[in-house]
């Protein structure tokens, strides 16, 4: 009897070291390493970059993959003779985690530089030195010194940005009237946007997403710092000192090119809207000089002319040899391999024929993938917005209204209200989104803008 009772437990134990043991076992047998160091990523010809979806790293553009981290990994990886392949994760941590779980090769982000990382990380590449900056409109008021920020009502989002300021109003002995911004639908870029529209006066980002803003609105002033510099830089495993080294001598060398440097003025420095004009003369009803043209092609989608017209007024102000920060180019804007698709020869991007031969087939597949939107007038909307943003954008857009209780294929106050929200995390980093981050502002406005011009054309020129 005495012998059982002592058996039970230890079969009982046993049975827990055993499952214990497995447990272990199936988790050790994941962390699998793709790729060990730099001699097996040239072996099997690919790098594997872990980045975050965001204004700055990688985003989808016309259904084109965009962002400065991305092209600084593209030039890397054709310095190594490889493939690129992105995997795109949600925060610093999941960025870390995986890379140690072995599931991509290097981190290309600005990951922020700590101690307690370099334990399991080497930081490598170009180090990025990063601050918060106060933003404000340029003006005679403008402020030139953090000292007289007291008696200012600063907006700021709750976390790292209010709690600099918290810190800086108690060195400054109090006097900064901060003011909590909480609402769901507001995130930094719209506190941006509210001190470019003279909404509020002043608001606190990080200087690389206020640059990124400037090319936007012209009128900020974001040259106020107020904070102390934050490093970052990419990162790969210890085991991948090979690697390291690599993109060390990549970013050294290439940090002054014009490659590099051209890259960092389409995302930083380039103005982001098209300078536009007037029509070219109301008297004798013509809105440009290739009016003909717009006639011509217009039936082929079913459009008024003056409609068509007024999307190329948008994207180009009718300039034929117009390119734009991120390579649209042509009266119509057409990305190259939107172009090549859709019958433009290389070359001809600024014939101005051949620029709206190759929008009109464009938004000719564009409404037939919008078909099932009833209403002829929504579905130039759709049609519109996939144009400036891509289509795997609107689709984002339709799913949150379709999960949100709205009609998806109604655009005003139902995707379109969804669309504007493409910046949010809660929205883009939503599962039902395949596409992330979106700047849906400007797509909400260019929908807004052709179709505001084309009542005005409608009205004021001749059929």
């Amino acid at each position: 009897m005495n012998k059982r009772k002592v058996l039970i437990p230890s079969l009982i134990v046993l049975a827990v070291i055993l499952v214990a043991v497995s447990f272990f076992t199936v988790k050790k047998e994941e962390i699998r390493i793709v790729h060990d160091d730099l001699d097996q990523i040239i072996e099997d010809k690919e790098l594997i970059v872990l980045t975050i979806n965001s204004y700055a790293s990688y985003f989808n553009y016309r259904e084109v993959p965009m962002g400065f981290q991305y092209e600084l990994a593209q030039g890397f990886a054709k310095s190594l003779g490889v493939e690129l392949k992105v995997k795109v994760l949600n925060s610093e941590v999941e960025l870390v985690n995986a890379l140690l779980n072995g599931e991509g090769d290097l981190i290309a982000y600005n990951l922020a530089i700590t101690n307690e990382r370099k334990k399991d990380l080497i930081y490598c590449g170009e180090e990025n030195v990063s601050h918060q900056v106060l933003v404000q409109r340029y003006g005679k008021d403008g402020l030139e010194d953090v000292t007289q920020l007291v008696g200012k009502e600063v907006y700021v989002m709750p976390g790292k940005y209010e709690e600099r300021l918290e810190n800086l109003n108690q060195e400054l002995g109090g006097g900064i009237i901060i003011k909590e911004v909480s609402a769901d639908s507001i995130n930094n870029e719209d506190l941006i946007e509210m001190v470019a529209e003279g909404k509020i006066d002043y608001t606190v980002t990080n200087n690389e997403l206020a640059k990124i803003n400037k090319t936007y609105y012209p009128n900020l002033d974001i040259t106020m710092e107020i904070s102390f510099d934050q490093r970052s830089a990419w990162a790969v495993r210890k085991t991948s000192p090979k690697l390291a080294e690599a993109a060390d001598k990549w970013h050294r060398e290439n940090i002054h090119s014009a490659e590099f440097e051209a890259s960092a003025r389409r995302y930083f420095e380039l103005n982001k809207h098209t300078p536009q004009g007037s029509i070219l003369s109301l008297k004798d009803g013509r809105i440009s000089h290739y009016d003909d043209l717009f006639r011509k092609y217009a039936p082929q989608i079913n459009w008024d002319w003056r409609l068509l017209a007024a999307l190329v007024y948008t994207e180009s102000n009718f300039n034929p040899y117009a390119v734009s920060w991120a390579g649209a180019k042509g009266l119509m804007q057409l990305m190259p391999r939107t172009a090549r698709l859709y019958g433009v020869p290389a070359g001809m991007e600024s014939d101005p024929e051949q620029s709206v031969k190759g929008g009109v087939k464009y938004i000719a597949e564009l409404q037939k993938i919008f078909s099932k939107v009833k209403s002829d007038n929504d579905r130039i909307k759709f049609v519109l917005a996939s144009y400036n943003s891509g289509i795997g954008h609107v689709f984002d857009a339709m799913a949150l209204a379709e999960k949100y209780g709205k009609d998806k294929y109604l655009w005003d106050g139902n995707v379109a209200v969804y669309m504007l929200l493409k910046n949010k995390e809660e929205y883009y980093k939503d599962p039902v989104c395949k596409n992330g981050y979106f700047r849906g502002t400007e797509t909400y406005n260019f929908v807004r803008d052709v179709m505001t011009r084309a009542d005005i054309y409608i009205r004021n020129i001749k059929e």
